[in-house]
């Protein structure tokens, strides 16, 4: 059984329509790269299962119906969500920013300084003076401290220089090592997520055009629906 289940999802930003019946599935322990060019869906498709804006379609997390629920109660069935542009609480400092998003479980302050030791480093600094990538590492961090069953990532590598990028993905990694976390990842890194993740589903102007293994991912398929 799967942990999260989209079947057939829509979704609208007013009367322009997004979605097109997308399915998608994460199984318990699975990490899924949802992929496609800007603009396709991926964010959209996050948005729905956080329930950040309506939807229409099945949509699931371990057996719990989403469609009727608010975005703080989705999270607190496990979902915990690293959105696109980081989103900081900038005035508050690091141990404040992971502090107002924790909940019981095996991630802890400790457990992040020694996932990134420059967040533990800094743990008294605000927020709003870190560095982009630091931030970025505070994102992931708040994240994982609400302890969920799936952690969603959303671009957690644009726009960072290429050793602050390394360093989130060795991070990712020892993640992915220790098992038990499902993770969805959207990141246009086909190098790291060809490693990374163990399935691929691809999007192409709101609709699931190409889903399968990630060593199944060709070239071909890549550049059809994934290269500029």
């Amino acid at each position: 059984m799967s942990l999260l289940s989209l079947t057939g999802v829509t979704a609208h930003y007013g009367a322009s329509q997004a979605l097109f019946g997308v399915d998608l599935t994460v199984a318990e322990g699975e990490v899924v790269a949802l992929m496609g060019r800007n603009g396709m869906g991926k964010s959209t498709t996050v948005k729905t299962i956080c329930r950040m804006m309506p939807a229409r379609g099945g949509l699931t997390f371990d057996g719990h119906d989403l469609s009727r629920l608010p975005s703080h109660r989705v999270a607190r069935l496990g979902i915990g969500l690293v959105p696109e542009g980081r989103r900081c609480f900038a005035d508050l400092t690091v141990t404040e920013n992971l502090l107002a998003a924790a909940r019981p479980g095996t991630w802890t302050l400790p457990g992040i300084a020694a996932l990134f030791p420059r967040l533990g480093e800094r743990h008294g600094q605000r927020a709003a003076s870190l560095s982009g990538g630091e931030q970025q590492m505070l994102a992931i961090g708040r994240a994982l401290m609400t302890n969920p069953r799936l952690l969603i990532l959303d671009e957690a590598t644009e726009g960072l220089a290429p050793i602050i990028r390394q360093e989130i993905w060795d991070a990712l990694q020892r993640l992915r090592a220790d098992g038990g976390l499902s993770i969805l990842v959207i990141d246009k890194s086909l190098k790291e997520l060809r490693r990374f993740a163990d399935r691929v589903v691809i999007l192409e102007r709101g609709r699931a055009v190409w889903s399968g293994a990630t060593d199944a991912l060709t070239d071909a398929v890549s550049e059809r629906f994934i290269g500029v």
